[in-house]
């Protein structure tokens, strides 16, 4: 199992900004990462570059030793699942999955091997007299990881392979996923713009915008040390609550809708830098009490609109400082035109500076 090594990668079309700007990321062997951001950030562009489907504009390749820029894909012993599932029709599920083992020149005998050997591991022992049509959209996907699991490569690619699922499914193949890396312990690349997927899957998350590498941590650190203002707001269902403030001149208190919201003598050393500047202020759904626990700030909301899930209630308020959304546990949420006091922990505060989008709270970890 190779390491995956992207060193000042760029692509750029023609004169325009590039799609993928100046990335720098050590894949680890045996790493489940997963590239993750909306629509148009380049995380497809990284994964067809490293699959030799795109030039690099600039910067290098490597797996394991060796500089792949100008190696031709099928030379670089890698696996690729796509969002299509791109299985031949009239072929049967055993044919689809021993095609590529057969284009190599391997022994009938060791095409057998390997492709029963990923049927059971998938559930396909069954199904491998049928054809695509005579299965379900899960089965399909399995078929399409069977495929790239035959060639046992040094590297598997994942490009949104989920996304033609309906939600069951999709819970469903992320097992399957998972398992499978748990399996082989390849090393893995997933390409996704479904936060969820990313945080329940990877080992690591590397999160881009516009072409540019946000920050690369586990999935706990991503979320409760957020480097910025976007990866904050992209990481989390619902996303976190912003609240434009600002520092009063004596660092004593944040002001917003015409509220001051005091701070402990610890925070406001910590914020002293920005004082008599605006701040947005971050909390997460989960972290709005309402009741106090522990040191905080409180403020009043009037109820909007609630979110029955079952074990749980999204509720949406208007407080002085902006609307938020609040997560509380059961069926004993305020009815909608209820008032309550809403408690935020010092402790479970993110602040931002709007001018850079940067954590300004001393607390976020770096790319």
């Amino acid at each position: 199992m190779p390491t995956v090594e992207l060193v000042n990668l760029t692509k750029t079309y023609g004169r325009g900004k590039p799609a993928v700007d100046h990335v720098d990321l050590r894949i680890e062997a045996g790493e489940f990462l997963v590239l993750v951001g909306p629509s148009g950030c380049g995380k497809s562009t990284v994964l067809r570059m490293i699959a030799g489907l795109e030039e690099v504009t600039e910067g290098e390749i490597r797996i394991g030793p060796r500089v792949v820029n100008d190696v031709a894909p099928k030379d670089r012993d890698i696996a690729m699942v796509f969002q299509n599932y791109a299985l031949y029709p009239h072929m049967s599920v055993f044919d689809n999955m021993a095609f590529g083992l057969r284009r190599r020149k391997l022994s009938e005998p060791d095409v057998r091997k390997r492709v029963e050997t990923a049927a059971e591991m998938l559930g396909l022992s069954g199904y491998l007299l049928r054809r695509p049509r005579e299965l379900s959209g899960g089965e399909r996907q399995r078929v399409a990881l069977g495929r790239a699991m035959v060639r046992d490569p040094q590297v598997f690619l994942f490009d949104e392979p989920l996304s033609n699922l309906d939600a069951k499914l999709r819970v469903q193949m992320r097992a399957e996923i998972k398992r499978l890396h748990q399996r082989v312990r390849a090393t893995l690349i997933y390409v996704t713009h479904d936060q969820v997927e990313a945080m329940t899957l990877g080992d690591r998350i590397a999160v881009l915008r516009q072409g540019v590498l946000q920050q690369v941590a586990d999935p706990f650190t991503l979320y409760q040390h957020p480097v910025n203002q976007f990866v904050a707001g992209f990481i989390g269902s619902p996303p976190i609550n912003f609240f434009e403030t600002t520092l009063r001149t004596d660092g004593a208190a944040l002001e917003g809708g015409g509220q001051a919201l005091g701070l402990p003598p610890e925070l406001a050393a910590r914020l002293a830098p920005h004082r008599g500047q605006p701040l947005v202020l971050g909390v997460r759904p989960e972290d709005v009490r309402l009741e106090a626990e522990g040191p905080g700030m409180t403020v009043e909301g009037r109820v909007d609109v609630r979110e029955p899930l079952g074990n749980e209630v999204l509720m949406h308020w208007r407080t002085p400082i902006g609307e938020l959304i609040s997560r509380v546990q059961g069926q004993d949420a305020p009815a909608v035109g209820a008032s309550a006091p809403l408690h935020f922990a010092w402790s479970r505060l993110h602040f931002f500076d709007p001018a850079t989008e940067r954590a300004v709270n001393g607390t976020a970890v770096a790319v």
